[in-house]
């Protein structure tokens, strides 16, 4: 029998998983299911006043994007176009407090194009953008594309809930530099950055997967998608496959039937039965090092590679499986996988020598027939 979208959100929330992952088709209700979650979690209160004194007990991605940013075109004179952030005290703890905006341009730099700059006023409620063309010059105020606003976007808020990660996961709520944070229960992420391309993709995955996995607190973490590999890099980087076979289901397809009611199935494989993981890391990892266009979540996917190998065949440690010198292979993984939330850091590119590096491991693994052919 069917339920409605708030009677499936309630499911969501009564299931004690630290992941909830839905796979759904464009149009099935996922934005939707969203909001339910949220007015049930956290109810709108009609005292606008008062609303922003509320404890905030949930988070999630769509209605960030709908609710704080918007375009200002100027229609009159078409020059000063700028995307305007509505006063919140979200971006204002990311921006005004934690000074996180070097680390929001380099994130979407990083996904759209390094000359692609955009540019926080000293109020940090307006963003202008600008493109360098080369020979010092550069147009100003330029409108960017709904792909690349939504990328923007994802950044902030996805330095924003780097950032509150990292200040639930010191225990004692006297020693956090906020306290705005401590009622939160859960993170809604539906469906971030769909234009991006397959490789940032597979990045911008495993990035989420990393994340939650450093979050120490009870938050709970609902994620849905319509991307079939968006949905297999976090099931698979979550080990959501040994959860459901626990009888933990936390992997579910939502359906709409033709009486306008919805259905939360459990599914126990990835959205693809035929799609072998690891053949696929391997395939991602070959053509990085064919065209030489390696970067930093490469020697997370290698790292992934070993130990689900190292796994498979029985090995104690990944490391188990590493040429010779194994402690120097080890340190040149390790300095690329582990995951810092609050990094000031600019993420640096990997080397020429620590490309190379990638590529011996990734042959060691294959010619020493520690590979899995099968799964």
């Amino acid at each position: 029998m069917g339920k409605t979208l708030t009677e499936i959100a309630q499911e969501l929330i009564d299931t004690p998983r630290k992941v909830q992952l839905i796979y759904a088709f464009n149009g099935v209700g996922k934005t939707r299911l969203s909001r339910e979650f949220k007015e049930l979690v956290a109810p709108k209160n009609d005292d606008e006043e008062h609303e922003e004194e509320k404890p905030i007990k949930v988070l999630y991605y769509n209605a960030f994007t709908e609710d704080l940013f918007y375009w200002d075109n100027d229609l009159a004179g078409d020059t000063n176009r700028k995307l305007i952030i509505h006063p919140n005290s979200f971006t204002d703890w990311i921006l005004k407090e934690q000074g996180k905006e070097s680390n929001i341009i380099t994130h979407f730099q990083h996904y759209t194009n390094d000359k692609l700059t955009p540019s926080f006023n000293e109020d940090f409620n307006e963003i202008t953008f600008s493109l360098e063309r080369g020979d010092d010059d550069k147009i100003d105020n330029i409108k960017i594309s709904k792909g690349e606003e939504s990328c923007l976007i994802w950044c902030v808020f996805y330095s924003l809930l780097e950032q509150i990660v990292e200040t639930l996961n010191i225990p004692e709520e006297t020693d956090r530099d906020t306290n705005q944070f401590n009622e939160l229960k859960y993170v809604f992420i539906d469906d971030p950055v769909s234009s991006l391309d397959e490789n940032h993709l597979i990045e911008l995955a495993v990035n989420i997967a990393e994340l939650i996995k450093s979050c120490q607190s009870e938050v709970r973490f609902i994620i849905t998608t319509h991307n079939p590999l968006f949905y297999n890099i976090l099931y698979n980087e979550l080990d959501l496959k040994k959860k459901n076979q626990e009888g933990k289901e936390c992997c579910y397809l939502l359906d709409k039937n033709n009486d306008g009611t919805y259905e939360l199935k459990g599914k126990l494989g990835d959205s693809n039965k035929s799609f072998s993981y690891h053949l696929y890391l391997k395939q991602v990892l070959q053509e990085a090092i064919d065209g030489n266009k390696i970067e930093k979540y490469h020697f997370m996917l290698l790292r992934n590679l070993y130990e689900k190998t190292a796994n498979f065949l029985g090995y104690p440690q990944w490391s188990d499986l590493l040429p010779d010198d194994k402690k120097t292979y080890y340190n040149r993984i390790i300095q690329f996988t582990n995951h810092s939330t609050l990094s000031n850091e600019a993420v640096r590119k990997p080397t020429e020598p620590e490309k190379k590096t990638l590529g011996v491991l990734l042959k060691h693994l294959v010619d020493n027939n520690y590979y899995i052919k099968e799964e």
